[in-house]
Order: C-alpha cells, then structure tokens, then sequence
C-alpha cells in the first residue's frame, strides 16, 4: 500500500469532506478515499499546520498501536474543495470571478497519509464528557485510566525508538473509533456512549539525551520540565497533568509546580479509580525528580488499578510473592474461560480493552506486582 501511495498527489485521493474531521494543535485532518484493488479505502490526510516540527521523525517511528502510523506522504498545493478553518474561503462559499486567482494563490504544503482517521481530540472529548463524569464516574474514571493506559504505553515505545512526544497535551492526542464493538461494551457504557477509542500521540522530536536526569535544583528541574524545548524527563510531568485535565480538576502551572504551595488541587473520590488516579498523579508530579515514577511505573500502576490486584486483597492476607503469584495464576486461568465462554456464545470479537488486558496478564509477574502495589497502596 505504501508503494501504490508513493508519488501520488491530491489528484490520486478522493476528498470525501470539506471540512476537518479533527483539528488538533499542529494539524488539520481530512478524510480523504484511495481507489485500491477495486476497493475504496478511507485515510486521513494530515496537513500540518506551520508550528509543526515533528514531519523528519515521525517518518522513521516503528509501528505502534498507540503513535501514528504514516503511509505516505506527499507536497502539493492544496485544493480549492478543501477549507482550512480562518482561511478567506471559510468566510465566503459561494464562487466568484476571483476564484482562478485565489486558487493559483492556495498554499504549497506538505502532505501525510495515515490510515487511521481521528473524529476528535482528547481535548474535545474531555470537554463533552463533564456531564458523564457526575452521572457515570466510575464507568468515566475507568475510561480515564485505559485512555492514560494508552499515552503510556506510547511514550515507552517512543522512549525505545530515541524520540521524544513533542507537544503532550490534550490537544495533540487523538482518539480513532475501534472497529468493532467490544464483549467489555455490550451493556451500560455502550448506552452512556462510553465505548473505548484507540488513543494515538501525533506529535514527535528527536531526543539527544534519553536519560532521566536527578536535578539538584528542584525550581530548575520543574522549569524546564514544562517548557520548550520538550525533554523526557517532562513526559512524567505532563501525564501527571493529563490527569488532573481528564477528570475536569483546574490545574495551573504555577500550582503544578509548587512554586506557592506544596498541595497539588484535590481530586474528588467519585469512583474507585479516583484514589488511585490522585495517588499516581501525587506520584508523577513529585517536587523532587529523583522520587517520581517513571513512565513505566505510571504504566504499572495504571494496569494494577484496571485488573487488580485491589488493596482489599491485603487485608485479610500479608502480602507475599506467593501471594501474589497465586493471584496472577488465577487471573489467567479466569481470562482464558471468559474468552471461552465469549467464543461459543458468539459475543462478538474481543476489543482494545480486552487486548490491553491479555498484554496485562500476559507481562506481569508478582515481582512487579509487590513493587507497583507497595507505591501505589
């Protein structure tokens, strides 16, 4: 497929919209089709905006299910069907004797195919969501977490790849409708309109440095944490953020930073993800770098507060490795019936969240497990 797309141009794309299908913070989407073995194949044609820096690395990114993939790409001036919001043809529809000029005017701009297509940003989506966190906050809180779960697992393959998130904020975090309904969305989120997206990051830079430094000045550290040029140490600091941002908590830089207070903002106990969240994101913004988690760690803890083991566990038994491997085994053996049982009862096929899960079970071990649970509880 990225062969048939090498070379092409907009003349080889279908447009299907004229508007944006998702605006993030460093580019515009269009769902565009692509004729493909007597089949019409439906893309996302990223035409970034100017702050975008990140075209080079994102061309040599390993394939992950959380960072953008691309398949071609391409430079041509943009067609006149196409309107880029606050341009003069947004404001003016109808057509006019000016419009041959204005189309030899239309920018020249690098173009980027990719076969998953964004219907908003996690930005929008934390936006519209504030009524179904007060009425559904534990099914909204877990969604939290498996959406979290996602960024994470993204920023490790970054980490591995040498390259670095650009711009990690709400606005530059995608969400692309899953395929098919899954057997964990079959009742009451399916209702509420709380299916799981995938997540993709869409915003890269190449890192010189992969090391995360222990600054001696904490002030420092924090400073440069949040502001450009991004670094990985700032990649705990803002998923520290996106939480309190994803559960509608007011947070500002300053307060972040603890610069006037050492009290990060209160995070309600709407849920029984709540506690967690507030612990992991106490965790992440830690004033003195050498005490915060890591991605990894966040991971972990994002998992364990998923699919346990829950601190209910611990009350009637002393934590061991026996224990805790005892627990792991049962949880396999349980996932295999429950995958079972949905086969033969012809449920449907297993969706993202249940794939997040088997990459769960699939990993830990009660070695892990002792160590999340010791930070996390």
């Amino acid at each position: 497929l990225e062969a048939e797309l090498a070379g092409k141009s907009w003349a080889a794309l279908s447009i299907l919209d004229r508007e944006p299908c998702c605006e993030s913070r460093d580019a515009w989407y269009f769902r565009v089709g692509f004729a493909f073995e007597k089949t019409q194949l439906v893309f996302a044609a990223k035409v970034p905006k100017p702050c975008c820096t990140s075209l080079g690395v994102q061309s040599s990114l390993g394939v992950h299910c959380s960072i953008q993939r691309l398949i071609g790409r391409f430079t041509d001036r943009l067609p006149r069907e196409l309107v880029l919001p606050g341009s003069p043809e947004e404001q003016s529809q109808s057509p006019s004797r000016e419009e041959p000029a204005r189309l030899a005017t239309r920018p020249v701009m690098q173009v980027l195919i990719s076969p998953e297509v964004p219907y908003q940003t996690l930005a929008g989506f934390v936006k519209g969501s504030r009524g179904l966190h007060r009425t559904s906050p534990g099914h909204y809180e877990r969604l939290a977490c498996l959406l979290l779960l996602q960024v994470c697992m993204g920023l490790e393959h970054l980490r591995v790849q040498n390259v670095g998130q650009g711009d990690l904020c709400l606005e530059n975090l995608l969400l692309v409708q899953c395929p098919c309904p899954p057997w964990s969305q079959k009742g009451k989120e399916a209702s509420l309109g709380l299916s799981l997206p995938r997540l993709l990051i869409s915003s890269f830079f190449k890192v010189k440095d992969k090391r995360r430094p222990c600054s001696t000045s904490q002030e420092q550290d924090w400073t440069e944490g949040l502001a450009a040029p991004p670094s990985p140490v700032a990649d705990e600091l803002n998923v520290g953020m996106l939480i309190y941002q994803i559960l509608h908590v007011d947070i500002s830089l300053e307060n972040a930073l603890g610069f006037r207070s050492n009290r990060l903002p209160e995070i309600l106990s709407l849920s029984i993800y709540s506690t967690g969240l507030k612990r992991l994101a106490t965790l992440l913004l830690h004033r003195d770098p050498c005490k915060r988690v890591s991605i990894e760690q966040a991971r972990s803890i994002l998992q364990v507060l998923l699919w346990g083991p829950r601190q209910e566990l611990f009350a009637r038994n002393k934590k061991t490795l026996t224990l805790l491997r005892s627990w792991v085994e049962v949880k396999r053996a349980l996932l295999l019936l429950k995958f079972a049982e949905n086969s033969a009862g012809a449920v449907g096929s297993p969706g993202l969240e249940e794939w997040l899960c088997c990459q769960y079970f699939r990993e830990v071990t009660e070695h892990t497990l002792y160590q999340v649970t010791q930070a996390l509880y």
